[in-house]
């Protein structure tokens, strides 16, 4: 009987097509919830079906010509089954290497990229399978699910989004068992004890003082949110709570006892900015240490390429080097982009985790940061994870947006939202602060009002300007002046926080030059701030480091306009300009539901036409546009790029990645500065950094200092 080859190993093992889609078919049905199992299960074992064809064999038997096996499985399942699943599970398979094609028109010719186009090429004689296999086809409880449906929209984005599903189940069980038949000895997964992190935590709390009025506000609010989630069974949290409040560990705690209630597998925590990941880990590390491991993820140490496609061709090693973390991981700290571009992504590298989404505590830290222009397709992806995976949501913020209409029409009705914080008899204490507009200025005023105050926080809205003001002020006399910014490592950002708390706490003279990193997740307290014009909700951000413990009968925050912003900066900065004419407290509620309603109502028909389903009309496709819609889901305009500063601290880590260790990309990403593509560009050009294992770090240290961080314009004379 003839052995089929699925894989060779480096030391000459071969593993059996049969066996390869056996335990993936099984890998891929315990990746997903009980009621696709079965659909996750067939998915797996027709995914390789083309490697059972003559010309597949000789290749990998032979070294013969490299053949495409994907698009075999695809076509069977669609011409053989007949039923509403049959065409998911095409997408899943025909692309499992090359990512989700899009469906396309039934007319498309052979060499369209898509999925009509992949059932009219050349066929393989694939007949083995049935020999060893056969077709094994569940039944179809796909279909009563979307005949609940109230809308064909709803139908197609949530069929949309359980292909995206099932193809993270089959990609995720392919990788697996490729990896250990290729690696037999590979250690996969962290684990962690929910129960000993939560008395840590508690246990820190409970360590607070609570003495002031504030204080004793902050602990009712904190205790009001564990009570009403602890007596809920609700899909999705809202939790509306002031600046100062202390959202990160009350957060922490209520995902923690809801998981251990709820016996979910993991915690996920969404933060905003990659600049307070760090923060945010450090301080759940400080907390828990080892009984509860953090992984984060985020840009400073993604280990896709996204100019590179995976390509079916390629060598198991090749394959397995382009896979990145599973979130196979008790708790998870990610950034809004990584979390929504990889739920929207095409690509096997982003989708695969997308099923360890599932039975998950998801914690959105500032929810309203969302961009407007993908407020559908968010809303859609937390309704239907919760809805239909089995987790639970809680969305933070403390502007919270009323997402209400946006919620009746992108969520599932099933879905049960409980807004938490009922009563907001205690939010008048955290009005700490009066917020005075003082209109167009400049960088030299604002820095000479910041330098005759005790102490003070200037917070604007460019990296540059932050650095250029740092300038004017550094060396001022009896005064500690000190300049954060994305521009320098979360490493030396932590060192310069220590320094400005220590100053503070001492009562010295400090002043801080910042850009917006600094308006969330840092618990600094300051006299004085100045806030660059911006958003409403930035603008009430930054309030919450002025006065933050109350010790002040108020502090002030002096907002001022430098110049004319861009875009949706211009806008939001412009709405709340009008709004300090028209509202004596522009941290009232009133005043932040007037914002959002603003913000809302200009971006209304943005926001409706932003779905997989109107790219779809608007194309006219028969079929999913998931590869369109992919490379259209850009969630911030303009990505960052971490690049690694050399320093004594992680010479051995650099070393070792010289030396292909790749795992220490995780514990490199506290050393790496953030800039823009057209920033490293420039750099490549001027042969300052070099590219060690798809990772960019800095050759010439002349272009850095711990003081103002990365600077491409540095000027240095060598022979001075």
């Amino acid at each position: 009987m003839e052995n089929y080859v699925a894989h060779t190993s480096s030391d000459g093992r071969t593993q059996s097509v049969q066996e390869h889609l056996k335990q993936t078919a099984k890998l891929s049905r315990a990746n997903a919830m009980p009621d696709f199992a079965e659909l996750a299960y067939c998915c797996g074992l027709y995914h390789d079906l083309g490697k059972y064809s003559p010309e597949f064999q000789n290749y990998i038997k032979n070294s013969g010509a490299k053949t495409v096996h994907a698009r075999s499985g695809a076509v069977r399942v669609i011409e053989k089954c007949k039923k509403s699943y049959a065409a998911m599970l095409g997408y899943c398979i025909g692309g499992h290497h090359s990512g989700l094609p899009d469906g396309g028109v039934r007319n498309d010719n052979p060499e369209q990229p898509t999925l009509w186009g992949m059932t009219k090429r050349e066929r393989y004689d694939c007949s083995a399978f049935d020999k060893e296999i056969g077709d094994q086809f569940p039944d179809d409880t796909l279909f009563g699910l979307l005949r609940k449906m109230p809308t064909d929209k709803e139908v197609i984005e949530v069929y949309a989004f359980l292909t995206r599903y099932i193809y993270s189940c089959l990609t995720d069980a392919d990788f697996i068992d490729t990896e250990r038949f290729c690696q037999p000895d590979a250690e996969r997964g962290i684990n962690g004890d929910f129960e000993a992190a939560y008395k840590k935590v508690c246990a820190k709390l409970d360590a607070f003082e609570c003495v002031t009025e504030l204080q004793k506000a902050r602990s009712g609010i904190q205790n009001r949110v564990y009570e009403s989630m602890k007596n809920n069974s609700a899909n999705i949290y809202i939790v509306d709570m002031p600046t100062g409040s202390g959202k990160t560990l009350c957060s922490i705690k209520a995902a923690l006892e809801t998981a251990i209630r709820l016996k979910k597998k993991r915690i996920i925590y969404i933060i905003p900015y990659t600049s307070i990941i760090e923060q945010t880990a450090e301080i759940f590390r400080d907390i828990f240490g080892d009984v509860l491991p953090v992984l984060e993820h985020h840009s400073n140490y993604d280990f896709d390429d996204p100019s590179k496609n995976d390509d079916e061709s390629g060598t198991t090693s090749e394959k397995l080097k382009k896979t990145c973390e599973n979130y196979d991981a008790p708790l998870i700290i990610t950034t809004n982009v990584q979390f929504f571009e990889s739920l929207y992504h095409n690509k096997s590298s982003r989708l695969r985790k997308l099923h360890n989404f599932a039975d998950s505590v998801l914690v959105f830290d500032e929810i309203h940061t969302l961009p407007i222009k993908y407020i559908q397709p968010c809303l859609r992806a937390v309704g239907y994870i919760t809805e239909y995976l089995n987790s639970t949501a809680v969305l933070m913020s403390a502007t919270m947006p009323d997402y209400t209409r946006f919620a009746e029409k992108y969520i599932p009705q099933s879905t049960k939202i409980e807004y938490v914080v009922k009563d907001n008899s205690l939010f008048d204490r955290f009005d700490k602060c009066r917020y005075e507009y003082i209109g167009q200025s400049d960088i030299q005023t604002i820095a000479e009002k910041a330098l005759a105050q005790e102490n003070a926080l200037v917070i604007v809205n460019k990296r540059n300007t932050a650095r250029e003001m740092y300038n004017m002020c550094k060396g001022a006399p009896d005064c500690n002046v000190y300049h954060l910014s994305t521009y320098i490592t979360p490493s030396d950002r932590s060192k310069t926080i220590d320094k400005i708390r220590d100053d503070l706490k001492n009562g010295l003279k400090t002043i801080v030059i910042s850009t917006s990193l600094i308006e969330a997740g840092v618990d600094l307290d300051f006299k004085s701030v100045f806030r660059e014009i911006a958003g409403l909700d930035n603008i009430i951000q930054s309030g919450g480091r002025c006065n933050r413990e109350g010790k002040m009968k108020v502090g002030n925050v002096v907002v001022f306009r430098l110049g004319h912003l861009k875009g949706d900066m211009e806008i939001r900065a412009n709405v709340t300009e009008k709004l300090f004419e028209e509202f004596k407290n522009i941290s009232s509620q009133a005043a932040v539901q007037a914002y959002y309603d603003r913000i809302f109502a200009a971006a209304d028909k943005m926001i409706e036409s932003n779905s997989i389903t109107a790219i779809m009309g608007k194309m006219r496709f028969d079929g999913i546009p998931f590869r369109i819609y992919a490379q259209t889901f850009n969630f911030i305009e303009s990505a960052t790029v971490g690049i690694v500063i050399p320093c004594e601290e992680n010479a051995e880590l650099i070393e070792k990645l010289e030396y292909g260790a790749l795992s220490v990309k995780r514990k490199l990403q506290r050393y790496c500065a953030s800039i823009h593509s057209y920033e490293l560009k420039e750099l490549i050009d001027k042969g300052a950094v070099k590219l060690l294992e798809e990772t960019y770090i800095l050759s010439n240290p002349d272009y850095y200092n711990g003081e103002v961080g990365l600077d491409i314009n540095a000027n240095f004379d060598y022979f001075s």
